[in-house]
């Protein structure tokens, strides 16, 4: 496509005589300009991705992919969990029990949020049963309960010791109603890795949670685990048909939709705006090539007085400036997938280094700043940079093809 004398001449101008030194700067500003364009919108859309797959990882494996949410269909719970798990697209589906209580130790106090489950189901859930779980379930009935990681952290809670209960209406009296009160041994502390579960999050024996709630054999919805998460149109679909309309059926993109539409919202906009950088370098090699061509004019001349044609001048100018768009394209896209895949490396020496806190967990839901990198994203960004830049450079190209020799060598 590229002779080797239009390649040994639009290479020569690339470099940097002395002469030609702030048409090289600006040359330099749009190489810097495109890479730091490419790498930051490669390491933010990183970073989105990574955001929404944590969220949905995080949420999902608190709620399950389908919720029966049970209401006045309370008498009828145990038939539709039977349905639901007798259903072939599920894995498994298990009863919850989900109230408010305020948990107080040492004269501390927490507004918190109590989930009643059977200890069969809790341990099926890697969610909860990963890592970073100290103590175990083995023994959990009765009165125990596990709590959040961050929540013992802020009581100052460990393994073995007691924390109380509170229900403010629990217990009518001749005088009134009094709160209801009792006292729980923590047999574990979970670490989900979300900064609301982990800090406003107790679980209970489900037969102890209907007890302490005064709610016998009721419950608030069915959380349901897909083999395919795909399916849960389909599975709610069945459901409707096979449960009675007391029951209301719901998947998890409705009950957290505008956490995750908030998300994409922000991707798409950060999208833009980082797109506008790589714009604005675009048009600095409008500008370095326009003064490279007005400073070259002469050169020009004399290239076509020695049978250079216009196609011979376009091609030299166009591979110079889109060298400059390749180049700085390539090393954003190295820049960006290095930091995006060490992100939390890098979070962490610079937090060490500032001393503050880049990522809060109680700002941002997620205790962990995550990045995933999707190959067909990162090909988009460097397609769009190498066609902006591309687009630019044919404007002066064009022109220096279109140069008059003899009026060129009279200037």
């Amino acid at each position: 496509m590229f002779s080797l004398f239009e390649r040994t001449v639009a290479f020569r101008y690339l470099r940097s005589p002395r002469q030609e030194g702030f048409v090289s700067v600006i040359a330099g500003f749009s190489f810097l300009g495109i890479a730091l364009g490419v790498a930051t919108l490669i390491i933010v859309m990183a970073v989105m991705n990574g955001f929404r797959a944590e969220l949905y990882q995080k949420l999902v494996g608190m709620r399950g992919h389908v919720m029966v949410m049970c209401g006045p269909a309370q008498s009828e719970w145990e038939n539709a969990l039977d349905i639901a798990k007798t259903h072939k697209d599920v894995e498994f589906a298990y009863p919850v029990l989900e109230k408010q209580a305020v948990a107080t130790y040492h004269g501390q106090a927490r507004g918190i949020g109590v989930l009643g489950m059977r200890t069969q189901d809790m341990v099926k859930r890697p969610a909860i049963m990963n890592e970073n779980l100290k103590g175990s379930f083995d023994s959990f009935e009765g009165n125990k309960i596990a709590i959040g990681a961050r929540l013992a952290t802020s009581l100052n809670i460990e393994i073995g010791k007691m924390v109380t209960l509170l229900l403010p209406d629990g217990t009518r009296t001749p005088f009134g109603s009094m709160p209801k009160q009792t006292a729980f041994e923590v047999v574990a502390i979970f670490e989900i890795g979300m900064h609301e579960f982990d800090k406003n999050m107790v679980f209970l024996p489900l037969a102890t949670a209907q007890q302490f709630f005064n709610c016998q054999n009721t419950i608030n919805h069915i959380d349901i685990l897909l083999h395919n998460l795909k399916n849960s149109p389909k599975v709610i679909d069945d459901l409707n048909h096979q449960l009675s309309s007391a029951f209301e059926i719901v998947d998890w993109q409705h009950s957290d939709s505008q956490i995750f539409q908030a998300v994409q919202v922000e991707k798409n906009v950060m999208f833009i705006i980082l797109t506008l950088i790589i714009i604005i370098a675009a048009f600095n090699v409008i500008s370095s090539l326009i003064m490279l061509v007005k400073d070259k004019t002469r050169d020009i001349a004399i290239l076509r007085t020695m049978g250079a044609g216009k196609s011979n001048i376009l091609k030299i100018f166009f591979l110079t400036g889109s060298s400059i768009g390749i180049a700085g394209t390539s090393l954003g896209i190295l820049l960006g997938i290095g930091f995006a895949s060490n992100i939390e490396r890098i979070r962490k020496l610079l937090e060490k280094a500032l001393g503050t806190e880049l990522f809060s967990a109680e700002i941002y839901f997620l205790s962990q700043l995550p990045a995933k990198i999707i190959w067909e994203e990162v090909f988009l960004v460097a397609a769009m940079a190498l066609v902006l830049t591309f687009f630019a450079t044919f404007y002066p190209a064009y022109r220096a093809s279109r140069l008059d020799p003899v009026e060129a060598l009279r200037l």
